[in-house]
């Protein structure tokens, strides 16, 4: 939004909430700082306010628009109710610590101001979610699923933690149980009996009369607890079901996104997900974009964003190796290679060849490459030097692995990377290969391009 467009009658307001007031502060369509206010965070408060912006426009003005800090959580209510009469509302990001709180100090009215030259200025605008739909109940649905989830957890850890100290009888029969059956086991041990309440709605009082008792009583009351907040977690898990199929069936559908991940990428869209402009915008919110790193000959570099939606950031990288396992691997994407004498440098790591059997419907290469260890290099250049006749002798022959620039893996070259995987055939072939079981099939070079054939590899 700028200056030049506005007019000096014109108002813009940047507001501070709170959880119990609301700070406002008024400046013109020049910059011009107006008045501030500080009302109450309830329905007369915002009646208050909104009377208060609109006395100072000027006859040729207009009350542009509300720049609001935490529309999504204090300042949620004032954003519903400027939005339902009309108005522009922009969600606006807290100063920055160093930047602004610590030259320029911190208070209420020194935040609402900051929103409205934010808004003035148009930086850092974001539009509020609407919080009015289906989205909204699976957010509240969630954020009870979660506190169940995470009770839940923490109750079967404690009982676990209790048992561990009980008597050796007792921790002999159900330490050896799985989760659902040592609940259960728990939930039937003997208990000592009540004592009737000592007067009406009181709860009732048990005694245990020796350390074992206390156990058992300890042992039941965590697994029924457990049992009760596992009912209460069905229940919320059905609902969260029901309402992510009906709000996003195609979503639901994809091969391994479940009703929870689809529930927090609904969640981070909103119920208006016209608010996000792109692709690109959409990565940043969850997270996921790289931000440039560099300067001067390292100018290309790049970096992961740490910001955005941690939640979405955390669900994305599960829903990708969950798809990546529920379908057949396709074609393996070997990253571009270059001759160094008789070695194979892939983006600059040393790497081993295995040449093995391969049916001709079977769509990954017929070499598979993966990055090795540094110990299974230095065999490598043992073997090198007994089994490779056309490695040129000199100076090379006897170079230390230590003189050898070495790169850090990326993270699309990492072995455990999908593109990086190797079959579990080609996995336990290695494996026996390290051990030594498998000394037939040691070579690890690449013959010239004329020479390599599959009887001259093996």
């Amino acid at each position: 939004m700028s200056s030049m467009q506005l007019r000096r009658d014109d108002v813009i307001v940047g507001v501070d909430t709170h959880k119990n007031t609301h700070v406002a502060v008024a400046l013109d369509g020049f910059g011009g700082r107006l008045a501030e206010l500080t009302v109450s965070a309830t329905a007369t408060g915002f009646e208050q306010m909104l009377e208060f912006c609109l006395a100072l426009v000027g006859p040729t003005g207009q009350l542009i628009g509300f720049g609001i800090e935490g529309t999504g959580s204090y300042g949620v209510g004032l954003t519903r109710f400027l939005r339902r009469r009309g108005h522009q509302v922009h969600e606006i990001a807290r100063p920055a610590r160093a930047a602004q709180r610590r030259l320029a100090g911190k208070n209420d009215t020194i935040d609402a101001e900051h929103a409205a030259r934010q808004l003035l200025a148009g930086h850092g605008l974001a539009t509020p979610k609407t919080a009015d739909g289906t989205v909204e109940m699976i957010r509240l649905i969630k954020i009870a699923y979660d506190g169940v989830v995470q009770a839940r957890t923490t109750t079967m850890i404690t009982l676990k933690a209790t048992l561990a100290t009980a008597g050796e009888d007792l921790r002999s029969t159900l330490e050896k149980l799985t989760d659902h059956k040592l609940v259960i086991a728990c939930a039937a041990l003997d208990t000592p009996a009540p004592r009737p309440p000592v007067r009406r709605g009181a709860p009732a009082v048990v005694v245990p009369t020796d350390p074992e008792a206390a156990m058992r009583h300890v042992l039941a009351v965590m697994a029924h607890r457990w049992l009760v907040l596992h009912e209460e977690a069905k229940a919320h898990a059905a609902s969260l079901k029901a309402l992510t199929a009906a709000a996003a069936p195609r979503l639901v559908e994809a091969v391994g996104i479940g009703y929870d991940t689809a529930a927090q990428m609904l969640i981070t869209v909103g119920d208006n997900p016209g608010r996000i402009k792109s692709e690109a915008a959409f990565a940043k919110m969850c997270g996921a974009c790289p931000i440039p790193a560099g300067s001067g000959m390292t100018n290309s570099r790049h970096r992961l964003y740490r910001g955005g939606n941690r939640q979405a950031n955390g669900v994305s990288p599960r829903e990708w190796w969950e798809s990546a396992e529920g379908i057949r691997p396709g074609p393996r994407r070997v990253a571009p290679s270059r001759r160094v004498g008789h070695r194979v440098v892939i983006n600059e790591l040393p790497t081993k060849v295995t040449h093995r059997k391969q049916p001709r419907d079977d769509p990954r290469p017929f070499c598979t490459a993966r990055p090795t260890r540094r110990t299974h290099r230095c065999r490598q250049r043992q073997r090198v030097r007994r089994t490779d006749p056309h490695r040129p002798a000199g100076p090379d022959r006897s170079r230390s692995h230590r003189q050898t620039r070495r790169r850090p893996v990326r993270a699309h070259q990492h072995p455990h990377h999908p593109s990086q995987r190797a079959s579990h055939q080609d996995r336990g072939h290695h494996q026996r290969r390290c051990r030594g079981q498998d000394p037939q099939t040691t070579v690890r070079v690449v013959l010239p391009v004329a020479a390599r054939t599959p009887s001259a590899d093996r």
